[in-house]
């Protein structure tokens, strides 16, 4: 570690629960942060100033305006539409040169997962749907890399260390996908943007704590509301017979769960949810009048804004106009729809 690495984190050495040794543990160790929205990029800039060794940065998406109040980008990058993980890896070296950072600006699914994890001591969750977040936690049973679930949506937010045969897993807490509409997401009911930095700094605290084998939130889930003033914390077990950690089924690792598919010759890509999902079309049109215009019939929901034409089934399938390939129509079903 060189003089000036030593200075930096002298503040840090300090700290009875890190100390200098401590402080070497993380200069080894390799993150990887699936998702760089709300949660991903502070908690990736935490991780990148505390001394991280190496990040890696995943994420399908590039920044835009109505990210700006949350996330950690600038107008520049807005106006751009610079990749996210491109631009955080940007930002990541001008606050500290001497961590490694790697751009993934992709979608992570079930063909390229285990490339991109493979190696990471941790992963820290900063994606917006449920899907590859039960992706994740099946590479992360199944490899046995610890990872750090988190979500926020409105004025509240949970926080889950996962840390594989010495935890519950997200799908002993979680068993199956919400259908399609039954959750609110921050499109719907929007996001307040210091409960997302409170998330994401819980999840870094989390990931040093889990990386530096220091005492973590060990089946427990923080449950936090900033602007109620509310903290608990509320405990979870393993479930017997959790598909995941229990059974050893991997189906989003096996990629048994398809979602998206071109629909040739009609610039469009149906959306495809999880089985047996029968959605309220009443209920999600409601939550849509006030983002665009919004025409319901019978069997089927359109929706417009100004961008896209969203058709959206009462089984939860979803055609959607005006998107260039599969992995921009799953972001547009993950802001309208959910999971």
């Amino acid at each position: 570690m060189s003089s000036r690495a030593e200075r930096r984190y002298i503040r840090q050495e300090l700290l009875r629960e890190i100390g200098p040794d401590g402080q070497r543990k993380l200069s080894e160790k390799k993150v990887a942060v699936v998702g760089c929205g709300a949660l991903g990029s502070v908690a990736a800039v935490l991780l990148a100033r505390m001394g991280i060794g190496a990040l890696v940065l995943i994420d399908r998406e590039y920044v835009e305006w109505d990210n700006l109040h949350r996330q950690l980008y600038d107008e520049a990058d807005a106006a751009e539409g610079v990749p996210k993980a491109i631009a955080l890896k940007e930002k990541l070296e001008k606050a500290n040169s001497e961590v490694s950072v790697e751009a993934r600006p992709v979608d992570l699914n079930h063909a390229n997962v285990e490339s991109l994890l493979r190696g990471s001591d941790l992963v820290v969750d900063g994606t917006d749907n449920m899907e590859t977040r039960f992706l994740v936690n099946d590479y992360a049973v199944k490899s046995k890399t610890p990872w750090v679930y988190g979500a926020a949506v409105a004025t509240y937010g949970v926080v889950m260390s996962i840390v594989p045969e010495e935890t519950a897993c997200l799908r002993c807490v979680i068993p199956n996908l919400p259908p399609p509409g039954s959750v609110p997401t921050c499109e719907t009911v929007g996001v307040l943007p210091t409960l997302t930095v409170l998330v994401a700094t819980l999840q870094a605290t989390e990931a040093v704590k889990i990386l530096l084998g220091k005492p973590y939130a060990k089946n427990e889930m923080l449950v936090v509301d900033p602007w109620y003033g509310e903290f608990s914390k509320l405990k979870v077990r393993r479930n017997p017979r959790c598909k995941t950690c229990s059974l050893k089924e991997f189906e989003y690792l096996e990629g048994k769960v398809a979602r998206a598919t071109s629909l040739c010759g009609r610039n469009a890509v149906q959306v495809l949810p999880p089985r047996g999902v029968t959605l309220n079309l009443e209920s999600l049109a409601r939550r849509l009048e006030r983002l665009g215009r919004v025409r319901l019939t019978r069997y089927v929901l359109f929706f417009e804004d100004g961008r896209y034409e969203i058709a959206v089934f009462l089984d939860g399938r979803a055609i959607i106009k005006g998107v260039e390939g599969e992995e921009e129509a799953r972001s547009v079903y993950t802001r309208y729809i959910g999971l």
